[in-house]
């Protein structure tokens, strides 16, 4: 029963790195461009460099694109003051 869950568990593992790592390709060649004004006119290097952390923040990042957010949030706090 235990086995059964670790294989659950290790599946589902799976299942999000490899639907991270679709999305963050797809993301990375045309999704960038709608989400950060600033990464329009960004090269090859930045593209591979966004790579891992949007297949890990793959769900962040498909919520913010549906929604259609075009700038990241601006921070409230003391600093910004």
């Amino acid at each position: 029963m235990l086995e059964f869950f670790a294989k659950a568990l290790v599946w589902m593992f799976e299942g999000y790195a490899g639907i991270g790592i679709l999305f963050a390709a797809f993301f990375a060649s045309v999704g960038i461009r709608k989400l950060d004004s600033e990464a329009r006119g960004s090269g090859i290097a930045f593209r591979l460099l966004i790579l891992p952390g949007a297949a890990a923040f793959w769900p962040m990042l498909l919520a913010r694109w549906v929604r259609g957010v075009s700038e990241p949030p601006v921070e409230h706090n003391p600093h910004r003051i």
